[in-house]
């Protein structure tokens, strides 16, 4: 990247989950979960902690504060929300230790509080963060259940050929209630939407690519290029781009209730579970920490 810019060093010198980069030259605000600094920790996994919702709060909050300072001209300012991973993996999904204890004690709170945390920072990356802003999920690895909700909250979804993306909570009786239903709906049909959610099956890049889903797929490799050519190509129409969000937005809204309503219905089938459906959640947690792609052992893959 040109004219790369660190966030504010105090802020940046705080987080320990993400890396955050600013791109000048075309005002390209770059976040990769997972940072090496987080692998400092034997315990940590890819997936979506407490720890890193915050962190992503944090980048959210100085990514909207730049644009602003740049869109008070009278031109057409577009600027681009990066999303991508420094490990192998995009993202393995929600906190599956953090679930199970929650069950386990029957703690119907916190599991909503962690669902509300997962539920806001979807409705703010899919509403673009800022009205001047186009999200983009850089998919280099894997995205498992949230991860996956996570890049179909974004405008544009690109992804290297041959990773793998799905929704494997069927595995222990729950399903993706973070948003899938409502974001894929709006890329096929409902009733593609929730076979998908129920089979269990991960699904190709090179497969989405055909259905829809991924918008750019490139080699392996390939992802970052690709990447800055599509923020090349969104500022030569900077000014239809940003209608056409607002076209989106008055057509297929997706609001921030209609989420909550979801996962308080995924809350509350978590709670259900019983013994069983735990074990597998606990061995899933197991396989991220011996080996992050043995979480897809069990599941078909086309």
């Amino acid at each position: 990247m040109n004219n790369i810019e660190l966030l504010h060093r105090d802020t940046t010198a705080a987080l320990s989950t993400i890396r955050i980069q600013h791109d000048g030259s075309n005002d390209a605000h770059w976040c990769f979960m997972h940072s090496q600094r987080a692998f400092a920790d034997p315990v940590y996994r890819p997936c979506f902690s407490p720890r890193l919702l915050r962190e992503l709060r944090i980048f959210a909050r100085e990514a909207i504060e730049g644009i602003s300072e740049r869109s008070s001209g009278p031109e057409a300012h577009l600027s681009h929300i990066v999303l991508g991973s420094d490990a192998h993996v995009f993202n393995l999904g929600g906190d599956l230790q953090l679930f199970a204890t929650l069950i386990r004690t029957r703690d119907r709170d916190g599991l909503m509080r962690y669902a509300t945390e997962c539920v806001d920072s979807i409705h703010l990356l899919h509403t673009r963060l800022h009205a001047n802003a186009h999200t983009i999920a850089l998919v280099e690895g894997d995205a498992l259940g949230g991860g996956f909700e996570l890049a179909l909250a974004c405008q544009t979804i690109v992804a290297e050929s041959g990773v793998q993306m799905g929704f494997p909570e069927v595995l222990f009786g729950l399903f993706p209630g973070m948003g899938a239903y409502s974001l894929l709906s709006q890329r096929v049909s409902p009733k593609v939407a929730e076979q998908m959610m129920l089979n269990g099956v991960m699904y190709s890049s090179d497969e989405l690519h055909r259905m829809g889903i991924v918008d750019v797929l490139v080699p392996k490799g390939e992802g970052v290029r690709a990447v800055h050519e599509v923020i090349r190509q969104n500022r030569r129409i900077a000014a239809a781009r940003l209608a056409l969000h607002r076209v989106r937005d008055a057509v297929n809204p997706v609001t921030h209730e209609e989420l909550i309503r979801i996962t308080e219905i995924w809350v509350d089938t978590a709670l259900q579970l019983g013994d069983k459906q735990l074990r597998v959640m606990e061995r899933l947690v197991r396989a991220q920490l011996r080996r992050p792609e043995a979480v897809t052992a069990n599941v078909a893959v086309r």
